[in-house]
């Protein structure tokens, strides 16, 4: 009978250095103020800052959660091990192994999430598809990626709101910008941005030649209110139009979607899926907003490479993941070397794997 004291040790201690380091007694102290807060009878009056408290206090208990549960499985891990090396019992120790694994699966999410650093990788992402280069292949692809991320979106069991997705000509659609709300959302997703490059067959070509074909992923934070960011109405045309997709009763029916042009930096967003036409260009503010942040952000970062020194740039050639369905079947990410040949769970939203090895890789971790 194996004795596994040493396994559940190791993990003991890992689980001691994630309650220091994610100071879980300071977040019991924090969820306690903020639900007390909660019982005063002008809590809801503030909307706004209601909904973020109330998020803030659900992140909170989102990680002492899991940080609890660790805690009873070492708990059943350490107990069914000492009975099963006692008694030789074989049921005990495969309770034990079940247990562990568990155990380091807890442990490894509780690591992920000390990673995010940012406030903003605790919060909502804006996520947008758009084919590149590839005609009408690419259409398809970006069609795709967009059900590959909405599947992940549900396997962590987030929220996904569509905005835009209009279909394609022929074949896929002719972009998707949504937003997935959850625990760590843009944290976790932020690792998709770049260039994702699909090689198949071609299934509108009718000599069934190989084609490779691109589309690029955008990932923008949904900021909070607190982060101010300058739009003066002067600078924005705002254009309304028919809206081409589905997205309530009114759509096809009355000019509901919205396109904005900031036009100091010719950002155009757009979206349709609203009822109305009020709903469509709240929305496309808020990713107006983001996009201008984040354009912001790169300036000072460009700035800051600057003093840095010269380095090269990614080009819309330098993809971060190779999805290979012919002549063989290959997932692979540049940036970490993580590959698959389970294509089809890749496409069905089993990234995990992708996005845990690049931010580990961005963390420095071991």
């Amino acid at each position: 009978m194996e004795d596994l004291s040493l396994q559940i040790d190791l993990l003991g201690s890992r689980l001691s250095e994630a309650e220091n380091y994610l100071h879980i007694k300071d977040k019991h102290s924090q969820l306690a103020d903020l639900e007390q807060s909660f019982s005063a009878p002008d809590f809801w009056d503030d909307q706004q800052r209601a909904t973020r408290l109330s998020k803030q206090a659900a992140d909170l208990k989102s990680d002492i959660i899991v940080y609890e549960e660790a805690v009873v499985l070492l708990d059943d891990a350490t107990v069914a091990n000492e009975l099963a090396v006692s008694d030789g019992d074989e049921a005990l120790a495969g309770e034990a192994l079940e247990a562990l694994a568990e155990l380091g699966a807890r442990i490894d999410a509780l690591e992920l999430a000390s990673w995010f650093t940012n406030d903003l990788d605790h919060g909502d992402a804006i996520v947008s598809v758009n084919p590149g280069q590839g005609g009408l292949e690419a259409q398809d692809w970006a069609e795709m990626l967009f059900r590959m991320y909405t599947r992940y979106a549900e396997k962590h069991g987030w929220k996904v709101e569509v905005l835009d997705a209009p279909i394609g000509e022929v074949i896929g659609i002719d972009h998707a910008t949504f937003i997935v709300s959850g625990h760590n959302t843009y944290g976790m997703l932020h690792a998709e941005q770049g260039v994702h490059r699909l090689v198949r067959i071609s299934p509108t070509d009718v000599k069934q030649r190989r084609q490779t074909t691109f589309a690029g992923v955008e990932v923008l934070p949904v900021l909070p209110d607190d982060i101010e960011v300058e739009i003066r109405e002067s600078d924005l045309r705002v254009d309304v139009y028919r809206s081409s997709g589905p997205g309530g009763q009114s759509v096809n029916t009355t000019d509901s979607a919205v396109r904005i042009t900031h036009l100091p930096t010719n950002t155009v967003v757009t979206c349709q899926n609203e009822k109305s036409q009020l709903q469509n260009k709240e929305a496309a503010m808020k990713i107006l907003r983001a996009r201008l942040y984040e354009i912001e952000q790169a300036k000072r970062e460009a700035e800051l490479e600057e003093l840095r020194g010269p380095r090269a740039e990614a080009s819309w050639g330098n993809q971060i993941r190779n999805y290979v369905l012919y002549p063989y079947q290959l997932v692979k990410d540049v940036r970490t070397g993580v590959e698959t040949g389970n294509v089809e769970a890749v496409l069905d939203g089993d990234l995990d794997q992708f996005i845990v090895a690049f931010l580990r890789m961005k963390a420095g971790a071991s």
